[in-house]
């Protein structure tokens, strides 16, 4: 019997492993972490786009694990902020890599004086996918919402518990995984990359 093949996801997060692991659940392949391969590696994200950043993770970790790779590079746009935290969204204003909370109130701060109709902000993701070759593709996905007034719901992670979600009437904190995946800027984007794998694989 032949194997599963394998298709490295570049991040070491278990929350996005454990998204990516869900929206690509239907795939013949096997998804493995750098850690599981015994790779350490952090790229200088050195891009001014989510595209760009995406691009150097997946063909750093392609050359170093010699497996397909998958990248995400994703962040919240925020409109009455000029679009930030934008690609630096993980590490907003020098915020420990843990620190979703300490990040999410500094955003709440930032917007205190600022009425609903301009809170309007969208969760972008970008998704690249490697080989050892090089690069087979990009796609994107994003979902459209508010910066709510106050931290709410115990699911998801990051920026989650202060994202409206209009199609939801709550928090993306506040619904499912399963929920989530279907509308999520992360969802789109893993969804629109299928083609790329299956095309990586001969699918």
């Amino acid at each position: 019997m032949m194997p599963v093949p394998k298709l490295l996801i570049a991040t070491n997060n278990p929350h996005k492993l454990e998204e990516f692991g869900e929206i690509l659940a239907g795939l013949p392949v096997t998804l493995t972490s750098p850690q599981a391969e015994g790779i350490n590696l952090d790229p200088d994200e050195t891009g001014s786009t989510f595209e760009e950043n995406a691009i150097i993770k997946a063909l750093a970790f392609a050359a170093a694990s010699g497996l397909p790779t998958l990248a995400d590079d994703s962040g919240l746009e925020i409109d009455a902020l000029a679009g930030e935290p934008g690609i630096y969204s993980a590490r907003y204003q020098n915020t420990a890599k843990d620190d979703h909370p300490g990040r999410c109130r500094i955003v709440l701060d930032k917007l205190a004086d600022v009425p609903w109709p301009d809170r309007s902000a969208r969760f972008r993701c970008v998704v690249a996918v490697a080989t050892p070759e090089g690069l087979v593709g990009t796609v994107s996905g994003a979902v459209e919402g508010f910066i709510n007034y106050n931290i709410r719901g115990e699911n998801g992670f990051g920026y989650d518990p202060i994202f409206y979600s209009p199609d939801f009437g709550q928090n993306l904190a506040e619904v499912s995984a399963e929920e989530k995946h279907r509308i999520s800027h992360r969802g789109r984007a893993g969804r629109a990359a299928v083609p790329l794998i299956k095309q990586v694989f001969n699918l």
